[in-house]
């Protein structure tokens, strides 16, 4: 599912520069050797008005919130395509912008989080799924049922999902401290089609049953909610540490659906 890529958060930076040089330049140097009823040079004049406004965006953006629209179903029904969720930056940690490196360690990502991170077959693209498998644990997911570490995850059937002109049949699963709902085919095939080479796949067993992986350390297994319909870690592998970028945990608009408004696990 990809969400947005880097490139704007690289043009928002190169705006902070420019504006915070014309500013600097307006109050440290223009300043005080123009007339003083002579009116600022209109570029340095609108740059400088400019700079509080995107430095504030780009400090927002950077380690606080940022947001993001769902263009795809792969976490159904958690979140729908359309949504504009809210992703805290800070959660995990701070992290330098553009270059993504933690600076100062706040929290860990727990199971059942749902996170957005850089997608580790190309960073410029961000996706969003629910983080299943924490780094050095066991996952297994075999004939569509979820285990970690040995232990079953309590998986309760909980009614039916309108989904694409069709009933998909609607589970609550729970990881971690919270519950979520998910979805599952049944007439999709367990195992998982066209996985990728990527890093640590030895970790890993593919069968016809479905697959089992040992989570390496520094990374995480995640998973879409609508499991038979989201390319994930069964396809693509381990998310990096250094690629994580926040939690989601609020939709805060959705143009075909107010009443989602809030709605979030």
């Amino acid at each position: 599912m990809d969400l947005s890529s880097v490139d704007f958060a690289l043009i928002l930076f190169v705006l902070t520069l420019i504006t915070g040089f014309l500013w600097c330049m307006d109050r440290f140097y223009a300043r005080a050797r123009r007339a003083p009823d002579a009116p600022s040079p209109w570029w340095v004049e609108w740059g400088a008005a400019f700079f509080p406004v995107v430095l504030i965006v780009f400090g927002l953006r950077s380690f606080i919130v940022e947001p993001y629209k769902i263009p795809s179903g792969s976490m159904i029904p958690t979140l729908l395509e359309g949504d504009f969720i809210a992703v805290n930056k800070f959660t995990y940690g701070i992290r330098l912008p553009i270059l993504n490196t933690r600076i100062i360690s706040i929290n860990m990502p727990k199971r059942g989080e749902v996170m957005v991170f850089q997608y580790p077959l190309d960073p410029r693209q961000s996706y969003i799924k629910r983080v299943v498998g924490l780094p050095g644990d066991t996952v297994e997911y075999m004939e569509k049922r979820l285990t970690i570490n040995g232990e079953k995850v309590d998986t309760v059937e909980s009614g039916k999902y309108l989904h694409r002109l069709h009933y998909s049949p609607k589970y609550t699963e729970k990881l971690g401290e919270a519950a979520h709902d998910i979805l599952i085919e049944p007439e999709a095939p367990a195992f998982v089609r066209d996985v990728m080479n990527y890093p640590f796949r030895d970790n890993c067993a593919h069968n016809e049953r479905g697959f089992s992986c040992k989570v390496p350390e520094g990374h995480y297994l995640v998973m879409g909610d609508n499991r038979d319909n989201s390319a994930d870690s069964r396809v693509w592998g381990f998310v990096p540490d250094e690629n994580i970028v926040g939690r989601a945990f609020f939709i805060w608009f959705n143009f075909n659906d107010l009443g989602r408004i809030g709605s979030f696990r």
